[in-house]
Protein backbone atom coordinates (compact mmCIF):
# COMPACT_ATOMS: atom_id res chain seq x y z
CA UNK A 1 0.00 0.00 0.00
CA UNK A 2 1.14 3.53 -0.71
CA UNK A 3 -0.37 6.60 0.96
CA UNK A 4 -0.91 8.44 4.22
CA UNK A 5 -3.50 7.20 6.71
CA UNK A 6 -4.95 9.35 9.50
CA UNK A 7 -5.94 7.23 12.53
CA UNK A 8 -8.20 8.68 15.26
CA UNK A 9 -9.01 6.47 18.27
CA UNK A 10 -8.92 7.10 22.00
CA UNK A 11 -7.65 3.55 22.61
CA UNK A 12 -3.84 3.66 22.67
CA UNK A 13 -3.56 -0.07 21.91
CA UNK A 14 -5.64 0.26 18.75
CA UNK A 15 -3.59 3.29 17.63
CA UNK A 16 -0.37 1.32 18.16
CA UNK A 17 -1.59 -1.81 16.38
CA UNK A 18 -2.89 0.14 13.39
CA UNK A 19 0.23 2.29 13.17
CA UNK A 20 2.52 -0.74 13.16
CA UNK A 21 0.42 -2.73 10.67
CA UNK A 22 -0.03 0.16 8.24
CA UNK A 23 3.63 1.17 8.47
CA UNK A 24 4.72 -2.40 7.69
CA UNK A 25 2.36 -2.32 4.69
CA UNK A 26 4.17 0.76 3.34
CA UNK A 27 1.92 3.58 4.54
CA UNK A 28 2.73 6.75 6.41
CA UNK A 29 0.58 7.07 9.53
CA UNK A 30 -0.53 10.00 11.69
CA UNK A 31 -2.35 8.80 14.82
CA UNK A 32 -4.25 10.84 17.40
CA UNK A 33 -6.75 10.46 20.25
CA UNK A 34 -8.40 13.78 19.41
CA UNK A 35 -11.03 14.65 16.80
CA UNK A 36 -9.82 18.25 16.97
CA UNK A 37 -6.37 17.17 15.85
CA UNK A 38 -7.85 14.93 13.15
CA UNK A 39 -9.90 17.80 11.73
CA UNK A 40 -6.84 20.07 11.75
CA UNK A 41 -4.92 17.49 9.72
CA UNK A 42 -7.83 17.17 7.30
CA UNK A 43 -7.99 20.95 6.93
CA UNK A 44 -4.26 21.04 6.20
CA UNK A 45 -4.76 18.60 3.34
CA UNK A 46 -2.98 15.70 5.05
CA UNK A 47 -3.98 12.09 4.58
CA UNK A 48 -5.30 9.88 1.80
CA UNK A 49 -7.59 7.79 4.04
CA UNK A 50 -9.08 8.33 7.51
CA UNK A 51 -9.74 5.54 10.03
CA UNK A 52 -11.81 6.97 12.89
CA UNK A 53 -13.57 5.72 15.99
CA UNK A 54 -17.06 7.06 16.75
CA UNK A 55 -17.01 7.83 20.47
CA UNK A 56 -14.06 10.12 21.16
CA UNK A 57 -13.25 12.25 24.24
CA UNK A 58 -13.88 15.50 22.37
CA UNK A 59 -16.80 14.53 20.15
CA UNK A 60 -18.57 12.05 17.92
CA UNK A 61 -16.73 10.78 14.85
CA UNK A 62 -19.95 10.36 12.88
CA UNK A 63 -20.75 14.05 13.33
CA UNK A 64 -17.42 14.91 11.72
CA UNK A 65 -18.19 13.03 8.49
CA UNK A 66 -20.28 15.79 6.84
CA UNK A 67 -17.56 18.32 7.66
CA UNK A 68 -14.87 16.09 6.16
CA UNK A 69 -17.08 15.46 3.12
CA UNK A 70 -17.61 19.19 2.62
CA UNK A 71 -13.94 20.08 3.00
CA UNK A 72 -12.33 17.02 1.38
CA UNK A 73 -14.99 15.20 -0.69
CA UNK A 74 -12.36 12.90 -2.18
CA UNK A 75 -11.12 11.67 1.24
CA UNK A 76 -12.42 8.18 2.19
CA UNK A 77 -13.34 7.69 5.86
CA UNK A 78 -13.50 4.20 7.41
CA UNK A 79 -15.55 4.19 10.62
CA UNK A 80 -14.76 1.72 13.40
CA UNK A 81 -16.95 1.56 16.47
CA UNK A 82 -17.68 -0.44 19.61
CA UNK A 83 -21.21 0.99 19.39
CA UNK A 84 -21.87 -1.80 16.92
CA UNK A 85 -25.59 -1.61 16.44
CA UNK A 86 -27.34 -1.47 13.11
CA UNK A 87 -28.17 2.18 13.82
CA UNK A 88 -24.47 3.05 13.97
CA UNK A 89 -23.98 1.35 10.62
CA UNK A 90 -26.99 3.17 9.21
CA UNK A 91 -25.74 6.55 10.47
CA UNK A 92 -22.32 5.87 8.99
CA UNK A 93 -23.87 5.00 5.64
CA UNK A 94 -26.14 8.03 5.64
CA UNK A 95 -23.15 10.24 6.40
CA UNK A 96 -21.44 8.67 3.37
CA UNK A 97 -18.64 6.93 5.23
CA UNK A 98 -16.49 4.92 2.84
CA UNK A 99 -16.81 1.84 5.06
CA UNK A 100 -17.91 0.71 8.51
CA UNK A 101 -16.48 -2.02 10.75
CA UNK A 102 -17.71 -2.94 14.23
CA UNK A 103 -15.21 -3.54 17.01
CA UNK A 104 -13.54 -5.88 17.63
CA UNK A 105 -12.51 -5.81 13.99
CA UNK A 106 -10.42 -8.28 12.04
CA UNK A 107 -7.08 -6.57 11.33
CA UNK A 108 -6.42 -8.24 7.94
CA UNK A 109 -9.95 -7.28 6.87
CA UNK A 110 -9.39 -3.65 7.89
CA UNK A 111 -6.07 -3.61 6.03
CA UNK A 112 -7.78 -4.97 2.91
CA UNK A 113 -10.48 -2.28 3.10
CA UNK A 114 -7.86 0.42 3.66
CA UNK A 115 -5.95 -0.73 0.57
CA UNK A 116 -9.16 -0.61 -1.46
CA UNK A 117 -9.91 2.90 -0.16
CA UNK A 118 -6.44 4.08 -1.17
CA UNK A 119 -7.03 2.71 -4.68
CA UNK A 120 -10.52 4.01 -5.33
CA UNK A 121 -10.40 7.20 -3.25
CA UNK A 122 -13.75 8.50 -2.09
CA UNK A 123 -16.85 6.43 -2.89
CA UNK A 124 -19.38 8.10 -5.16
CA UNK A 125 -22.42 9.51 -3.30
CA UNK A 126 -25.03 6.95 -2.52
CA UNK A 127 -27.68 6.58 -5.20
CA UNK A 128 -31.15 5.18 -4.95
CA UNK A 129 -31.67 1.42 -5.32
CA UNK A 130 -32.07 0.38 -8.95
CA UNK A 131 -35.18 -1.72 -8.40
CA UNK A 132 -37.96 -2.14 -5.94
CA UNK A 133 -38.14 1.06 -3.91
CA UNK A 134 -38.31 0.53 -0.17
CA UNK A 135 -41.92 -0.10 0.84
CA UNK A 136 -43.08 2.60 3.28
CA UNK A 137 -45.25 -0.03 4.96
CA UNK A 138 -42.23 -2.11 5.94
CA UNK A 139 -41.88 -2.94 9.60
CA UNK A 140 -39.46 -0.70 11.51
CA UNK A 141 -36.13 -1.84 12.87
CA UNK A 142 -37.00 -0.49 16.29
CA UNK A 143 -35.99 -2.03 19.58
CA UNK A 144 -33.84 -1.44 22.65
CA UNK A 145 -34.14 -4.89 24.23
CA UNK A 146 -30.98 -7.04 24.55
CA UNK A 147 -32.29 -9.57 22.02
CA UNK A 148 -32.70 -6.83 19.40
CA UNK A 149 -29.32 -5.27 20.19
CA UNK A 150 -27.77 -8.69 19.67
CA UNK A 151 -29.56 -8.89 16.30
CA UNK A 152 -28.25 -5.45 15.31
CA UNK A 153 -24.68 -6.41 16.18
CA UNK A 154 -24.88 -9.56 14.06
CA UNK A 155 -26.35 -7.64 11.11
CA UNK A 156 -23.60 -5.03 11.35
CA UNK A 157 -20.91 -7.74 11.36
CA UNK A 158 -22.17 -9.59 8.28
CA UNK A 159 -23.28 -6.53 6.31
CA UNK A 160 -20.13 -6.06 4.25
CA UNK A 161 -19.12 -9.69 3.95
CA UNK A 162 -19.97 -11.98 1.04
CA UNK A 163 -21.30 -14.77 3.26
CA UNK A 164 -24.79 -16.07 2.43
CA UNK A 165 -27.36 -15.21 5.09
CA UNK A 166 -30.36 -17.29 6.20
CA UNK A 167 -32.95 -15.24 8.10
CA UNK A 168 -35.48 -17.21 10.16
CA UNK A 169 -38.43 -16.15 12.29
CA UNK A 170 -42.17 -16.19 12.64
CA UNK A 171 -44.52 -14.43 10.24
CA UNK A 172 -44.71 -10.70 10.88
CA UNK A 173 -41.32 -10.31 12.57
CA UNK A 174 -39.65 -8.46 9.68
CA UNK A 175 -37.37 -11.06 8.09
CA UNK A 176 -37.43 -9.41 4.66
CA UNK A 177 -36.71 -6.04 6.27
CA UNK A 178 -33.51 -7.43 7.81
CA UNK A 179 -32.44 -8.64 4.36
CA UNK A 180 -33.21 -5.23 2.88
CA UNK A 181 -31.22 -3.47 5.62
CA UNK A 182 -28.21 -5.71 4.97
CA UNK A 183 -28.36 -4.70 1.31
CA UNK A 184 -29.15 -1.01 1.73
CA UNK A 185 -26.23 -0.36 4.08
CA UNK A 186 -23.67 -2.63 2.42
CA UNK A 187 -21.10 -2.18 -0.33
CA UNK A 188 -23.76 -3.33 -2.83
CA UNK A 189 -26.34 -0.69 -1.94
CA UNK A 190 -26.16 1.00 -5.38
CA UNK A 191 -26.92 -2.33 -7.10
CA UNK A 192 -30.30 -4.08 -7.47
CA UNK A 193 -32.05 -5.88 -4.64
CA UNK A 194 -34.12 -8.71 -6.12
CA UNK A 195 -36.60 -10.91 -4.24
CA UNK A 196 -37.14 -14.37 -5.73
CA UNK A 197 -40.42 -16.18 -5.15
CA UNK A 198 -41.53 -19.65 -6.23
CA UNK A 199 -43.02 -18.45 -9.55
CA UNK A 200 -39.62 -17.08 -10.62
CA UNK A 201 -38.20 -20.61 -10.60
CA UNK A 202 -40.96 -22.49 -12.37
CA UNK A 203 -39.27 -22.48 -15.78
CA UNK A 204 -35.82 -23.61 -16.88
CA UNK A 205 -35.03 -20.02 -17.90
CA UNK A 206 -36.10 -18.64 -14.51
CA UNK A 207 -32.69 -18.74 -12.76
CA UNK A 208 -30.93 -17.08 -15.70
CA UNK A 209 -33.57 -14.34 -15.80
CA UNK A 210 -33.14 -13.75 -12.07
CA UNK A 211 -29.36 -13.40 -12.42
CA UNK A 212 -29.85 -10.96 -15.30
CA UNK A 213 -32.01 -8.79 -13.03
CA UNK A 214 -29.76 -8.79 -9.98
CA UNK A 215 -26.54 -7.71 -11.78
CA UNK A 216 -24.23 -8.49 -8.87
CA UNK A 217 -26.48 -6.92 -6.23
CA UNK A 218 -28.36 -8.86 -3.55
CA UNK A 219 -30.60 -11.86 -4.19
CA UNK A 220 -33.24 -12.83 -1.61
CA UNK A 221 -35.03 -16.19 -1.78
CA UNK A 222 -38.29 -15.51 0.07
CA UNK A 223 -39.61 -18.36 2.27
CA UNK A 224 -37.16 -20.82 0.79
CA UNK A 225 -38.52 -23.61 3.01
CA UNK A 226 -41.76 -23.62 1.00
CA UNK A 227 -40.07 -24.29 -2.36
CA UNK A 228 -40.66 -27.65 -4.04
CA UNK A 229 -37.88 -30.12 -4.84
CA UNK A 230 -37.52 -28.98 -8.47
CA UNK A 231 -37.15 -25.31 -7.50
CA UNK A 232 -34.59 -26.23 -4.85
CA UNK A 233 -32.52 -28.11 -7.44
CA UNK A 234 -32.63 -25.13 -9.82
CA UNK A 235 -31.35 -22.86 -7.05
CA UNK A 236 -28.46 -25.26 -6.33
CA UNK A 237 -27.49 -25.30 -10.00
CA UNK A 238 -27.81 -21.52 -10.23
CA UNK A 239 -25.58 -20.96 -7.18
CA UNK A 240 -23.00 -23.39 -8.53
CA UNK A 241 -22.85 -21.46 -11.81
CA UNK A 242 -22.12 -18.04 -10.29
CA UNK A 243 -19.05 -16.31 -11.68
CA UNK A 244 -17.00 -13.31 -10.61
CA UNK A 245 -19.95 -10.91 -10.57
CA UNK A 246 -21.85 -13.08 -8.10
CA UNK A 247 -24.69 -11.46 -6.10
CA UNK A 248 -25.01 -11.52 -2.32
CA UNK A 249 -27.23 -14.50 -1.46
CA UNK A 250 -29.87 -14.28 1.26
CA UNK A 251 -32.94 -16.35 2.13
CA UNK A 252 -35.83 -16.17 4.59
CA UNK A 253 -37.67 -19.08 6.15
CA UNK A 254 -40.68 -19.30 8.43
CA UNK A 255 -40.22 -23.03 8.96
CA UNK A 256 -37.31 -24.70 10.74
CA UNK A 257 -35.10 -25.93 7.91
CA UNK A 258 -33.41 -28.43 10.22
CA UNK A 259 -36.77 -30.15 10.66
CA UNK A 260 -37.35 -30.07 6.90
CA UNK A 261 -33.91 -31.63 6.41
CA UNK A 262 -34.66 -34.46 8.82
CA UNK A 263 -37.96 -35.08 7.08
CA UNK A 264 -36.25 -35.21 3.69
CA UNK A 265 -38.22 -32.21 2.40
CA UNK A 266 -35.27 -29.84 1.97
CA UNK A 267 -32.03 -30.46 0.09
CA UNK A 268 -28.98 -30.68 2.30
CA UNK A 269 -26.69 -29.21 -0.38
CA UNK A 270 -28.96 -26.17 -0.70
CA UNK A 271 -29.09 -25.71 3.07
CA UNK A 272 -25.29 -25.57 3.30
CA UNK A 273 -25.14 -23.07 0.42
CA UNK A 274 -27.64 -20.74 2.12
CA UNK A 275 -26.75 -21.02 5.81
CA UNK A 276 -23.39 -19.24 5.85
CA UNK A 277 -24.73 -17.08 8.69
CA UNK A 278 -28.13 -17.67 10.31
CA UNK A 279 -29.98 -14.67 11.75
CA UNK A 280 -33.01 -15.43 13.90
CA UNK A 281 -35.48 -12.56 14.18
CA UNK A 282 -37.14 -12.68 17.64
CA UNK A 283 -40.90 -12.83 18.08
CA UNK A 284 -42.66 -9.95 19.77
CA UNK A 285 -43.22 -12.24 22.78
CA UNK A 286 -39.44 -12.29 23.24
CA UNK A 287 -39.14 -8.50 23.25
CA UNK A 288 -42.13 -7.30 25.27
CA UNK A 289 -40.32 -4.15 26.43
CA UNK A 290 -40.13 -2.99 22.80
CA UNK A 291 -43.94 -2.97 22.43
CA UNK A 292 -44.44 0.62 23.72
CA UNK A 293 -41.59 1.83 21.48
CA UNK A 294 -43.11 0.11 18.43
CA UNK A 295 -46.59 1.35 19.25
CA UNK A 296 -45.26 4.91 19.57
CA UNK A 297 -43.57 4.53 16.17
CA UNK A 298 -46.79 3.37 14.51
CA UNK A 299 -48.84 6.10 16.22
CA UNK A 300 -46.37 8.71 15.00
CA UNK A 301 -46.41 7.37 11.46
CA UNK A 302 -50.20 7.38 11.45
CA UNK A 303 -50.22 11.02 12.52
CA UNK A 304 -47.71 11.94 9.78
CA UNK A 305 -49.98 10.22 7.27
CA UNK A 306 -52.88 12.46 8.28
CA UNK A 307 -54.36 10.43 11.12
CA UNK A 308 -55.43 11.82 14.48
CA UNK A 309 -52.93 12.41 17.29
CA UNK A 310 -53.17 9.41 19.62
CA UNK A 311 -51.24 8.08 22.61
CA UNK A 312 -51.56 4.95 24.75
CA UNK A 313 -52.89 5.27 28.28
CA UNK A 314 -50.98 3.43 31.02
CA UNK A 315 -53.67 0.74 31.24
CA UNK A 316 -53.75 0.32 27.48
CA UNK A 317 -49.98 -0.03 27.48
CA UNK A 318 -50.16 -2.76 30.16
CA UNK A 319 -52.71 -4.71 28.15
CA UNK A 320 -50.64 -4.41 24.97
CA UNK A 321 -47.64 -5.82 26.84
CA UNK A 322 -49.68 -8.72 28.23
CA UNK A 323 -51.08 -9.81 24.88
CA UNK A 324 -49.38 -12.73 23.09
CA UNK A 325 -49.17 -11.09 19.60
CA UNK A 326 -49.27 -14.27 17.50
CA UNK A 327 -48.98 -12.08 14.38
CA UNK A 328 -45.96 -10.27 15.83
CA UNK A 329 -45.01 -6.72 14.74
CA UNK A 330 -47.29 -6.81 11.69
CA UNK A 331 -50.28 -7.58 13.93
CA UNK A 332 -49.25 -4.79 16.29
CA UNK A 333 -49.07 -2.36 13.37
CA UNK A 334 -52.56 -3.28 12.16
CA UNK A 335 -53.91 -3.05 15.72
CA UNK A 336 -52.51 0.46 16.13
CA UNK A 337 -54.08 1.51 12.82
CA UNK A 338 -57.48 0.29 13.99
CA UNK A 339 -57.07 2.02 17.36
CA UNK A 340 -56.28 5.34 15.68
CA UNK A 341 -59.36 4.98 13.50
CA UNK A 342 -61.77 3.92 16.27
CA UNK A 343 -60.61 5.63 19.48
CA UNK A 344 -62.56 8.70 20.62
CA UNK A 345 -60.04 10.45 22.82
CA UNK A 346 -56.40 11.36 22.37
CA UNK A 347 -55.36 8.82 25.01
CA UNK A 348 -56.37 5.31 23.88
CA UNK A 349 -58.09 3.49 26.74
CA UNK A 350 -57.77 -0.11 27.90
CA UNK A 351 -61.38 -0.75 26.88
CA UNK A 352 -60.64 0.36 23.32
CA UNK A 353 -57.62 -1.96 23.13
CA UNK A 354 -59.74 -4.81 24.50
CA UNK A 355 -62.35 -4.18 21.84
CA UNK A 356 -59.80 -4.33 19.03
CA UNK A 357 -58.03 -7.40 20.39
CA UNK A 358 -61.32 -9.20 20.92
CA UNK A 359 -61.05 -8.92 24.71
CA UNK A 360 -58.84 -12.02 24.70
CA UNK A 361 -56.27 -12.68 27.44
CA UNK A 362 -52.67 -13.44 26.69
CA UNK A 363 -51.77 -17.09 26.19
CA UNK A 364 -51.51 -18.85 29.55
CA UNK A 365 -49.26 -21.74 30.57
CA UNK A 366 -50.21 -25.13 29.23
CA UNK A 367 -51.15 -26.57 32.61
CA UNK A 368 -54.38 -25.35 34.14
CA UNK A 369 -54.76 -24.28 37.74
CA UNK A 370 -56.46 -27.49 38.65
CA UNK A 371 -53.98 -30.22 39.56
CA UNK A 372 -56.51 -32.92 38.69
CA UNK A 373 -57.00 -31.75 35.11
CA UNK A 374 -55.56 -34.06 32.45
CA UNK A 375 -52.71 -32.69 30.36
CA UNK A 376 -54.66 -33.31 27.15
CA UNK A 377 -57.58 -31.23 28.44
CA UNK A 378 -55.25 -28.43 29.46
CA UNK A 379 -53.56 -28.47 26.05
CA UNK A 380 -56.96 -28.42 24.32
CA UNK A 381 -58.00 -25.32 26.31
CA UNK A 382 -54.70 -23.63 25.50
CA UNK A 383 -55.07 -24.31 21.77
CA UNK A 384 -58.66 -23.12 21.71
CA UNK A 385 -57.60 -19.83 23.30
CA UNK A 386 -54.77 -19.56 20.77
CA UNK A 387 -57.15 -19.95 17.81
CA UNK A 388 -59.66 -17.56 19.41
CA UNK A 389 -56.95 -14.89 19.60
CA UNK A 390 -56.96 -14.72 15.81
CA UNK A 391 -60.62 -13.71 15.60
CA UNK A 392 -61.65 -16.21 12.94
CA UNK A 393 -58.43 -15.90 10.92
CA UNK A 394 -56.09 -18.87 10.73
CA UNK A 395 -52.83 -18.60 12.75
CA UNK A 396 -49.50 -18.28 10.90
CA UNK A 397 -48.28 -21.45 9.21
CA UNK A 398 -45.98 -23.76 11.18
CA UNK A 399 -48.35 -24.22 14.12
CA UNK A 400 -47.41 -27.88 14.67
CA UNK A 401 -43.74 -27.18 15.36
CA UNK A 402 -44.44 -24.08 17.46
CA UNK A 403 -46.80 -25.94 19.79
CA UNK A 404 -44.45 -28.90 20.09
CA UNK A 405 -41.62 -26.54 21.07
CA UNK A 406 -43.79 -25.03 23.82
CA UNK A 407 -44.28 -28.48 25.31
CA UNK A 408 -40.77 -29.72 24.56
CA UNK A 409 -38.84 -26.97 26.33
CA UNK A 410 -40.39 -27.28 29.82
CA UNK A 411 -40.35 -31.08 29.51
CA UNK A 412 -36.60 -31.12 28.87
CA UNK A 413 -35.89 -28.42 31.48
CA UNK A 414 -37.83 -30.24 34.22
CA UNK A 415 -36.29 -33.59 33.27
CA UNK A 416 -32.79 -32.09 33.38
CA UNK A 417 -33.56 -30.58 36.77
CA UNK A 418 -34.85 -33.92 38.06
CA UNK A 419 -31.68 -35.70 36.89
CA UNK A 420 -29.37 -33.02 38.26
CA UNK A 421 -28.22 -31.92 34.80
CA UNK A 422 -26.93 -35.39 33.91
CA UNK A 423 -27.64 -35.53 30.19
CA UNK A 424 -27.14 -39.29 29.86
CA UNK A 425 -29.63 -39.91 32.68
CA UNK A 426 -32.04 -37.32 31.26
CA UNK A 427 -31.94 -38.91 27.78
CA UNK A 428 -32.66 -42.30 29.35
CA UNK A 429 -35.57 -40.81 31.32
CA UNK A 430 -37.05 -39.21 28.20
CA UNK A 431 -36.39 -42.27 26.06
CA UNK A 432 -34.43 -40.40 23.41
CA UNK A 433 -30.89 -40.58 22.03
CA UNK A 434 -28.29 -38.58 23.96
CA UNK A 435 -27.18 -36.77 20.78
CA UNK A 436 -30.80 -35.81 20.13
CA UNK A 437 -31.01 -34.36 23.64
CA UNK A 438 -27.84 -32.33 23.13
CA UNK A 439 -29.20 -30.96 19.87
CA UNK A 440 -32.47 -29.96 21.56
CA UNK A 441 -30.59 -28.26 24.42
CA UNK A 442 -28.66 -26.18 21.88
CA UNK A 443 -31.68 -25.35 19.70
CA UNK A 444 -33.85 -24.33 22.65
CA UNK A 445 -30.99 -22.51 24.43
CA UNK A 446 -31.58 -24.48 27.64
CA UNK A 447 -29.17 -23.80 30.50
CA UNK A 448 -27.84 -27.00 32.08
CA UNK A 449 -26.71 -26.94 35.73
CA UNK A 450 -25.06 -30.00 37.23
CA UNK A 451 -25.92 -31.03 40.78
CA UNK A 452 -26.62 -34.22 42.68
CA UNK A 453 -29.28 -36.10 40.74
CA UNK A 454 -32.37 -37.96 41.88
CA UNK A 455 -32.31 -41.77 41.71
Amino acid sequence: MDGTVLVADDDRTIRTVLTQALTRAGCKVHATSSLTTLMRWVGEGKGDVVISDVMMPDGNGLEMLPKIGAERPELPVIVISAQNTIMTAIQAAEAEAYDYLPKPFDLPDLMKRTAKALETRRRAPRSEPVEEDTDPENLPLVGRTPVMQSLYRLVAKVMNTDLPVLITGESGTGKSLIARAIHDFSDRRTLPFVTVVASDLQTLEGPAQVLARVKGGSLLFDEVGDLDAESQLRIVRMLDSLGENAPRIMATSLSDLNDRLEEGEFRQDLFFRLAGVTITVPSLRERVDDIPLLAEFFLGRSERDGGALRTLSDEADKLMRAYSWPGNVRQLENTVKRLVATSREEAISRAEVEAVLGNQPAMEPLMGSSGSQKLSSSVAQHLKRYFDLHGGVLPPAGLYNRILREIEMPLIEISLDATGGNQAKCAELLGINRNTLRKKITELDIQVTRRRKLT
